[in-house]
């Protein structure tokens, strides 16, 4: 049975015919398992398209730093704004302030402190946005308690006394801004102290009081202002003030308020 299975098999090739279209079907096997292998190959290089939207990842970055540059210039403009409001309240060249004021000091070398109240004036020139010079005037008036029994009348309990001061010296501006700022004043001169104005026949030693005189007097504040508008500013100064009457030395606390005028340019 073997020999005849091999027998038509080898018979099947035999012929021409039959070899022809053995060479022609290996032929086309061949071609076919070519053309599956040139695909698969041309298949591979797809995979760099994929990881495409993978290069487009900076993106964000981008999107990030258009967005802090818009930031920086909304801050340089608004830096831009500040500056010149700046500019425009605090370069003018001279300035002027009234108001009142309070001050809690000694009016004898035995006696209680006592409240004073007073008018001020100043005038200040400046030379640049911070630095100025200020002039400054005014006068302080109380009613100390001395308690002094006066037979024909009475009591002598709280004369009217007052004190006037005409000062000079630097302010320098610590702190700007378009809507407020804070300064440091430091101001010295002249005080007249009338201690005796309401004392009829009794001097100011029997009752407790300094006398009438002229002495130093050495003023220092934090003066800080409000700005109503570039011209115009209200004043709240907190101060410290020193004077001599007597041959003794006075420490006085207090503050000042007022309204503030400016004008010219520098």
């Amino acid at each position: 049975m073997t020999y005849s299975f091999s027998r038509s098999f080898s018979g099947l090739f035999s012929s021409p015919f039959h070899r022809s279209a053995l060479v022609l079907l290996m032929g086309v096997s061949v071609t076919l398992c070519l053309h599956a292998q040139e695909s698969s190959s041309q298949a591979e290089p797809a995979a760099p398209q994929s990881a495409q939207p993978a290069a487009q990842t900076p993106a964000p970055q981008t999107a990030n730093q258009a967005s802090l540059s818009v930031q920086g210039r909304i801050r340089a403009r608004r830096e831009q704004r500040r500056a010149t409001a700046i500019h425009d309240v605090y370069t003018h060249l001279y300035e002027v302030y009234v108001g009142a004021g309070y001050l809690r000091t000694t009016p004898g070398p035995s006696l209680q402190r006592v409240n004073e109240y007073s008018w001020d004036v100043g005038f200040t020139r400046y030379f640049n946005e911070k630095l100025g010079v200020t002039i400054d005037g005014r006068g302080n008036y109380g009613s100390p308690f001395v308690g002094l029994p006066v037979p024909t009348s009475g009591a002598l309990t709280n004369p009217a006394i007052s004190q006037y001061d005409a000062m000079i010296g630097p302010n320098y501006r610590l702190i700007l801004h378009p809507r407020y700022s804070v300064s440091a004043r430091v101001l010295g001169g002249y005080a007249y102290g009338n201690f005796s104005g309401d004392l009829g026949s009794f001097t100011p030693k029997e009752v407790g009081l300094y006398s009438s005189g002229g002495t130093y007097v050495i003023n220092g504040g934090l003066p800080v202002e409000y700005n109503v508008s570039p011209q115009v500013g209200l004043r709240f100064t907190p101060e410290y003030q020193l004077t001599g009457f007597g041959s003794d030395h006075q420490t006085g606390f207090g503050f000042t308020a007022g309204l503030v005028v400016r004008w010219g340019k520098q």
